[in-house]
């Protein structure tokens, strides 16, 4: 069994004024690539800062590496990478200098930050802009120095927030990217704290979900979007006759984009579907088991759906 790399038992934050960011969250983080997410305001934030030492909790404990939170912060900083969300980047000094710092103030000689700046920078895709002044970056680039020094120290985890804000789409997938290697090719725990499910779905390996402070649910990616009892079904053309005859025929019909969405309730359901197709002789383009995705699993359900008459067998 692997060793969690962040384990919180019960753990609660409350500001002055009555206004509760977290409370009773429970969970524990293996080694891998995990998926914070959850709505603006939803506490990841919060969580991140406890999870550093540089907030206290209200109640609870928490642990990071083995180190608790409470008392080990020191050391817990020294350990974990720290991406910010907002932009913190001093204007007036080269990505090699801000770098080589971060690696000092991380415990590393100065010959050994010096170097690891440079190793981290040219991971990160910025060899050959490593000596100007960061004021001059575009904002992707700024994305990518913070990237940097976060990874210069060596981590045993990093702590990323919201790692792809203000960039392009373009951008958004190099920062991907980057992310997925560090955490597969150097073998690095990360967590990524984001709002948007759709990245966290490319590359995380578990996901952890937060709404109004409080755990929403805690599992692997897989499990969460393993093949489910439903099939899509896409025609060339006729795909509301196609739903009204299976509608009468007892099954449940939702109609997604243009593709019908169909419950498999029994082993008959795949040939009842395949006939009536036949029947009407639709062109068939797709008859496929349909995967769940993590936008899905978070979201409420929206009334698309084509039921069956009444008293009809589901």
């Amino acid at each position: 069994m692997r060793v969690p790399v962040i384990e919180t038992r019960d753990l609660g934050k409350r500001y002055p004024g009555g206004v509760t960011a977290l409370t009773g969250l429970t969970l524990a983080v293996e080694p891998g690539i995990t998926g914070l997410v959850g709505a603006n305001g939803a506490g990841k934030s919060t969580l991140i800062k406890i999870l550093l030492g540089l907030l206290e909790q209200t109640e609870g404990s928490a642990t990071v590496l083995g180190h608790d939170t409470r008392t080990e912060g020191e050391l817990i900083r020294a350990r974990v990478g720290y991406m910010p969300e907002h932009d913190c980047l001093p204007p007036d000094v080269t990505a090699t200098e801000f770098v080589t710092h971060l690696g000092r103030m991380s415990g590393l000689p100065a010959t050994a930050a010096k170097e690891q700046a440079a190793e981290a920078l040219r991971h990160v895709g910025l060899h050959e802009e490593r000596y100007r002044q960061i004021g001059t970056f575009s904002t992707g680039m700024k994305q990518r120095v913070k990237l940097a020094q976060a990874l210069v120290g060596d981590p045993g985890l990093m702590l990323l927030d919201e790692p792809t804000n203000g960039l392009d789409p373009a951008g958004r997938d190099a920062m991907l990217a980057l992310i997925h290697r560090i955490g597969t090719e150097f073998g690095i725990a990360v967590v990524v704290a984001s709002h948007l499910l759709s990245e966290i779905e490319r590359i995380c390996d578990q996901l952890v979900a937060v709404e109004g402070g409080r755990l929403l649910r805690a599992a692997t990616l897989s499990s969460m979007t393993q093949n489910v009892p439903w099939v899509a079904v896409e025609v060339e053309e006729g795909i509301e006759l196609l739903a009204r005859h299976l509608a009468e025929t007892g099954l449940t019909v939702s109609i997604e984009e243009r593709a019908l969405l169909v419950p498999v309730s029994s082993d008959q359901t795949l040939d009842l579907i395949r006939d009536t197709i036949a029947d009407l002789e639709l062109p068939l383009n797709r008859l496929e088991h349909r995967r769940h995705h993590v936008e899905e699993l978070f979201s409420s359900p929206t009334d698309t759906t084509t039921t069956a008459p009444a008293g009809a067998r589901p």
